[in-house]
């Protein structure tokens, strides 16, 4: 039988994980960072978790035994999400969607709000994975890059499409393939990230932002402007600037992607390479404009009305959190019962109210319209066609790439 041995992180990647953690997107509550504040901090053993050492070596996906489903005879699910991330009531005494899922279904969820990074979590789950043992979870939420890594290693079952009507009906066409899971034969996307320019128009003197270009070339900006530490982020916002897809690009497109931000930075038009923090700089003036993840305009608009945003003729990056039943779960069609009751219009719109991150659900508008008006016409959380079509996924990274990616992103931004 052969084996596949998981590839150890580099030393770039592992401090590009420590950056994601500690100030980027992972650092964010999934709700938004000005609702529930940051996320726990990394680990010795989360970062150890993705090393890969002293774990037995994994089996490539198809070999092996198959698990055993007891969904049948036992009703129960279990559930690992991140926090803040499930609609709860106005008492914040339950969660009606999935009390709602139980009744109809007689299927107990135990909901675990036990995901609070990536790292940390794979560090939790990986040595019962690579043993070929039940992680104790039937479904998991993890980020797009996650998933890609489990599904190669074999660790995730493959869904079936016949106790999944609505979620393969009702996904929205721009998450249906990813190059990590084409035709999404093991994962369904519970939300979307997406990321675009956002402006503080007081900062700007009414100036609209709307561009790479812009921020990386307007004297008017000229050290008032924010990129993030997240490499995938801003180095394929500036590949789509170029006229590259940054699902199909080469070393030479990358390098001519970080030549053109390390010009800026030697003129000094970026101020910094921020994490979540650019949050509280934009609101205030201090930046001007900069790259940001629609969840966070969402909750700085409702507070602060010069904070605009806008999608890049050029496009934007997009990336997902994502729905995995474990190998070794012992309730998969349960599992599969509550990925596709999530995908039910009316249950996704009533998630989508309530953590307002992009929903992976076509058609759901109307149902969304009767919860708030608002809320629905707001392509952050609905985009609409001209928008999803502009929408572009990082494409995946072989371990040679992505260390070298980071090497190069990491002097960049002086990590």
């Amino acid at each position: 039988m052969e084996q596949y041995e998981p590839d150890r992180l580099s030393a770039a990647q592992l401090a590009a994980i420590r950056r994601s953690m500690t100030s980027g997107r992972g650092a964010l509550s999934r709700r938004s960072l000005l609702r529930a504040g940051g996320a726990g901090a990394l680990t010795v053993g989360g970062l150890a978790g993705l090393t890969a050492c002293g774990i037995p070596p994994a089996k490539r996906e198809g070999q092996g035994p198959a698990s055993t489903d007891l969904s049948a005879k036992e009703k129960t699910v279990s559930f690992s999400n991140w926090t803040e991330y499930m609609d709860v009531s106005e008492d914040e005494k339950s969660r009606p969607t999935l009390e709602a899922f139980a009744e109809r279904t007689g299927i107990k969820v135990k909901y675990t709000e036990d995901i609070n990074d990536n790292v940390e979590f794979f560090g939790k789950i990986k040595p019962q994975l690579a043993a070929g043992q039940d992680t104790g979870r039937d479904l998991i939420c993890v980020t797009d890059w996650l998933a890609a890594r489990i599904i190669r290693l074999g660790w995730a079952q493959k869904l079936d499409p016949a106790n999944l009507p609505n979620a393969y009906a009702n996904l929205s066409a721009q998450f249906r393939r990813p190059d990590w899971d084409p035709g999404r034969s093991y994962s369904y996307p519970w939300t979307g990230i997406s990321t675009v320019i956002a402006y503080n128009v007081k900062a700007t003197g009414g100036k609209k932002v709307d561009s790479v270009s812009q921020l990386l070339d307007d004297p008017a900006l000229k050290g008032r402007v924010g990129f993030l530490t997240e490499m995938r982020d801003t180095v394929g916002m500036t590949l789509l600037d170029m006229g590259k897809d940054p699902g199909k690009f080469t070393d030479a497109d990358y390098d001519a992607a970080i030549g053109r931000l390390q010009k800026a930075v030697d003129k000094k038009q970026i101020r910094r390479f921020t994490g979540n923090d650019y949050t509280s700089d934009l609101d205030k003036g201090d930046l001007a404009a900069c790259l940001a993840w629609a969840g966070d305009i969402i909750q700085l608009q409702a507070d602060n009305p010069d904070i605009q945003y806008a999608i890049p003729n050029a496009g934007y990056i997009t990336s997902t959190d994502n729905l995995l039943v474990p190998a070794q779960s012992g309730h998969k069609t349960n599992a599969e019962k509550l990925i596709d009751y999530y995908y039910e219009l009316p249950v996704a719109a009533q998630l989508a109210a309530y953590i307002n991150y992009v929903c992976p659900v076509d058609g759901v508008k109307d149902e969304l319209a009767k919860i708030d008006p608002e809320l629905a016409a707001n392509t952050l959380i609905l985009p609409d066609k001209a928008m999803a079509k502009k929408s572009r996924a990082f494409r995946s990274l072989t371990s040679e790439e992505e260390t070298a990616y980071e090497e190069k992103f990491a002097k960049l931004i002086g990590a």
